[in-house]
């Protein structure tokens, strides 16, 4: 889902660094205000962990690429502010470093990946667990659900992202100037190897680190019955 420079016209990129943008001064506030020490590890352990899982891409047809992300997992954690943050800083650190994702497209492939999936998860993920405790063994498979609606929720973007910026951007032949590929070709790319493949990674990963937690340390599962939390989750 990394969005490479030059496939986004100024326009679209823009609008989505602004659209990023109030995400990252939140979450900064949010976490110096309700981050305790005893999570700091873990919230290094989970951009570790993303970073990691990012890195196996695969490339897609468009321009772009197939990947699971794991801030599903890290927002099941920490709450999706933390997670925005860390998959903002790995993102931003893969793309000075190592050239995966553009500095252009930096905003955009932060709202589709550190935004669309830790809010979305919170969203899903909350719903599916108001009657549960943090020893349900409903919990790991909530997560997840969570996990594959969100993953491909972002893919989605991504690939309507791609999808209109030949509508935006041509020549006055009709050549496209950035992503030549229309919608009926973007988001079918990025959503079905996302439905088919990745999002079935995303969810299996991430129901067996909720049910290795709830062996180990259940009490790290902070998105349930946020009232006896140690961490503020949201």
């Amino acid at each position: 889902m990394h969005i490479p420079d030059g496939y986004l016209g100024p326009g679209t990129y823009l609008v989505m660094y602004g659209a990023s943008a109030p995400f990252w001064v939140l979450s900064l506030a949010k976490l110096k205000r309700t981050l305790k020490s005893k999570a700091v590890p873990l919230l290094a352990f989970g951009t570790a962990f993303i970073f990691i899982i990012m890195m196996f891409n695969v490339p897609i047809p468009g321009g772009t690429t197939g990947h699971a992300v794991g801030a599903s997992l890290v927002t099941i954690l920490l709450g999706p502010w933390a997670a925005s943050l860390a998959t903002s800083l790995v993102l931003l650190i893969q793309a000075l470093v190592f050239g995966d994702g553009g500095i252009t497209a930096l905003g955009a492939n932060c709202f589709t990946m550190g935004v669309i999936i830790p809010f979305s998860t919170w969203a899903i993920f909350r719903l599916l667990t108001l009657k549960s405790s943090r020893n349900s063994p409903w919990v790991p498979i909530a997560g997840g659900v969570s996990a594959y609606i969100s993953l491909n929720l972002a893919a989605l973007a991504t690939g309507f992202l791609l999808g209109i910026q030949p509508l935006l951007y041509h020549s006055a032949e009709g050549k496209a100037l950035y992503a030549p590929y229309p919608l009926f070709v973007a988001i079918p790319a990025m959503g079905l190897e996302h439905l088919l493949v990745f999002g079935w990674v995303e969810a299996v990963v991430t129901v067996l680190a909720l049910f290795f937690v709830q062996k180990f340390d259940v009490s790290l599962i902070s998105l349930v019955r946020k009232e006896e939390t140690s961490y503020e989750g949201v």
